[in-house]
């Protein structure tokens, strides 16, 4: 079956090390290209989602502005193409019939072409590879390659002379035609113009098999006036033309404009906006997928399946056995009858794309129990999603499927929406340890990271052991948790040796949902004994007296507050205000779960008694118990029970800070010297500049280490911090 290019490492398939190759065939297609324009002017629309996915499907929709630029065949490529019989094939992908286009956005180079380079997949390089051994064997190396243009862009740029020239189209100067391993056929006509001079990766490829390095274009000051032997991002600059014939001393927008004239003058080049995006290849030669529901008729040619026969149902008494896909081979599954002559015919066995159910599940939701229709007016009411979540990976082909086909729904009238997905989030990969074996021959023995023990040896160092056997094991650093790997956690023995809790709120406080997480057991631990602390503040708070069944926070009233207590109530209901921003914005509950922390210990400091501290106590383990439960939510459940409610938790509503409490009198704030922290002091709320730089005078550090003379400078943030420069 097909591979994505992301499955392919070192030409052979990641799981099963099979050699992988590239093979043309016939596939099905959804004209996706249709929406980019649309795609990519509506990311700016999506301000919920995080810019670098905006940026990612940007790139990946890639349209730029150039132009088509014909150069004719040379006799000996005529030649060579009319002996291989591949004429018709090279001139398919439009243009003149008797030249290789190219597609450039920098038509103002023209006259640095050095030569010309085109895909392993080519015609040309077809019809040359039969004329070379040698040729044909790198054409074969080339096409186990990569097509990932990541990989692409980072390989050693390679190439071989086919022998064959196209002619430049206004000099008609005879160029040299190369095989080179960085031309995809997917980009483009699968062909490139080669200008050395200002292009890296032409320059990289030119200096490595001797080509000629013509300089076209140079600054419009005095910086450099011809490339030298060492690349400079400074030669891919717009500049003047020059070395460029009646087309020398214009500035970029003049040399697009007069060139690209004179060649659509010519009938070799016609300016255009290009798209990287491609249309999507939905074919799979698989059994396990939405077949696609096609018939094919002798007479008819290709017949859609009737809507009343919908869905075509995959069989279920199939066994893959690796010779190819079992539909094929399945009469009762291949041959049925015409829908349109009622002759006998046969069914499409290619299935499709499992991103297809993907593009469209979330639509599908809103009216699961539909059975005449995709969706129904429901889907008007629920959608777009409020709030998505998913991880990076998907961020340009899950995530631009679904926007495609949210589209061509609407387009079909199935819906009014355009857009699926409101906000979003990308949560972050989890990293744990990496440790194999590698064996004298096969592949990697990967050993999970809970079967490693990490040994000190005498001299110190550390050395990862197989506890199956006791014999040292290869450490790969840290990488993403996966099955290829080995290096995942099974959640459920975390869950019994932890409880379910302690591994929810170790995931939200490592790290920001955005960001990757480093799976670490001692970070686990920790947690675990933050829980039981909580556990037994609330269990040593409740069986220090009773407690009073009411709903709610309580309310402190009475008496006036000590300083201490007014101090923890503060904090409290500061601790909420906190809790329920970071909440609110998605982003980072791991500075919500580290307030909830902070007002733990400010409770076990907390040692005044009597019933008015009692109730500031009971108040701030309830709000803690509050701010947790959307993180552990079963502990916080039996605590919140504990602290006298009969109500549970998930049907309270969330409490508002009180406004009363959070006026201060006097506050804390940070005193240093110098940039470094001398002391902490109090001063009334709203002190100025001058007040707080005397209160600071009174700490004994920070008299000791600004001295007796006067300082430089006084920064005062009010409120936090005093800095005093000396």
């Amino acid at each position: 079956t097909v591979l994505a290019n992301e499955q392919v490492i070192d030409g052979r398939g990641w799981r099963t090390g099979a050699l992988v190759e590239k093979r043309e065939i016939p596939m099905y297609y959804l004209r996706i290209t249709a929406y980019a324009e649309e795609l990519l002017g509506a990311l700016d629309e999506l301000q919920g989602w995080p810019e670098r996915v905006r940026t990612m499907q940007a790139n990946w929709i890639g349209r730029s502005e150039g132009c088509d630029v014909s150069f004719p065949y040379a006799d000996d490529t005529r030649a060579a193409l009319a002996s291989a019989s591949a004429g018709a094939s090279a001139s398919a992908g439009g243009g003149v019939a008797d030249a290789l286009k190219v597609f450039t956005t920098r038509v103002d180079t023209l006259f640095g072409v050095s030569f010309v380079a085109v895909s392993a997949e080519h015609p040309l390089a077809t019809a040359a590879a039969t004329r070379s051994a040698a040729l044909a064997e790198f054409v074969a190396e080339c096409r186990r390659g990569s097509t990932m243009e990541a990989d692409v862009a980072t390989m050693e740029k390679r190439g071989m002379a086919t022998g064959l020239h196209v002619r430049h189209p206004l000099t008609g100067e005879a160029i040299e035609v190369w095989v080179a391993n960085y031309v995809l056929m997917s980009y483009g006509e699968g062909a490139v113009m080669g200008v050395p001079a200002h292009d890296e990766r032409d320059f990289e490829f030119a200096k490595r098999n001797g080509l000629a390095i013509p300089t076209v274009v140079r600054p419009e000051g005095a910086a450099w006036q011809q490339v030298g032997n060492e690349w400079s991002s400074e030669y891919a600059a717009h500049g003047l033309t020059v070395n460029s014939g009646e087309f020398s001393g214009l500035d970029f927008d003049a040399a697009i404009d007069r060139i690209s004239a004179a060649l659509e003058k010519r009938g070799l080049g016609k300016r255009r906006v290009q798209w990287r995006l491609r249309d999507w290849g939905i074919s799979r030669q698989r059994y396990w997928g939405c077949p696609i529901p096609l018939v094919h008729c002798a007479v008819c040619g290709e017949v859609p399946v009737p809507d009343t026969d919908l869905p075509v149902r995959l069989p279920e008494d199939l066994v893959p056995d690796g010779s190819g896909n079992p539909l094929a081979k399945s009469a009762a599954f291949l041959n049925c009858a015409c829908p349109k002559c009622g002759k006998p015919a046969r069914r499409e066995t290619d299935t499709m794309d499992t991103f297809v159910d993907s593009s469209w599940y979330f639509l599908r939701f809103a009216s699961s129990d539909q059975h005449a229709a995709p969706v129904d007016e429901r889907v008007q009411y629920w959608l777009p999603v409020d709030q998505y979540i998913g991880g990076i990976e998907h961020a340009i082909l899950h995530l631009l499927y679904s926007r495609f086909w949210t589209r061509a729904m609407r387009d079909l009238g199935l819906l009014s929406l355009t857009e699926p997905f409101a906000k979003l989030l990308t949560q972050g990969m989890v990293l744990n340890h990496i440790y194999y074996r590698q064996p004298a021959a096969g592949r990697r023995l990967f050993i999970n990271p809970a079967e490693v023990e990490l040994r000190t040896g005498a001299g110190g160092q550390r050395t990862a052991v197989w506890m199956n056997d006791n014999a040292p094991v290869e450490q790969g650093g840290l990488g993403t948790m996966s099955k290829s790997k080995n290096n995942g956690v099974d959640p459920q023995s975390m869950v019994e040796k932890y409880g379910a809790d302690t591994a929810r709120l170790f995931m939200m406080f490592a790290s920001p949902p955005e960001q990757t997480l480093e799976w670490s057991e001692e970070g686990v631990q920790g947690q675990y004994r933050f829980l039981r602390r909580l556990w037994k503040a609330v269990h040593d708070h409740v069986n220090a007296a009773a407690v009073d069944m009411h709903q709610g926070l309580i309310r402190v009233g009475g008496a006036p507050l000590g300083t201490a207590a007014t101090q923890l109530r503060w904090q409290t209901h500061h601790t909420l205000e906190r809790v329920t921003g970071d909440i609110a914005r998605r982003r980072v509950f791991n500075t919500a779960i580290a307030a909830t922390m902070e007002l733990l210990n400010a409770v076990s400091r907390y040692d005044e008694t009597g019933s008015a501290a009692r109730g500031v106590r009971h108040e701030a383990l309830e709000v803690i118990v509050l701010c947790l439960s959307p993180m552990v939510p079963h502990i916080c459940h039996e605590l919140w029970q504990a602290l006298g409610h009969e109500q549970a938790l998930i049907d309270e509503s969330w409490p508002k800070p009180d406004a009363a409490a959070l006026r201060q009198d006097t506050i804390e704030i940070i005193v240093q010297v110098n940039g470094k922290l001398r002391g902490r002091v109090q001063v009334a709320s709203g002190a100025d500049q001058a007040t707080a730089h005397a209160a600071a005078l009174t700490h004994e550090s920070v008299r000791r280490f600004a001295g007796e003379a006067p300082p430089r400078r006084v920064v005062y943030v009010p409120g936090k911090l005093l800095n005093i420069v000396v």
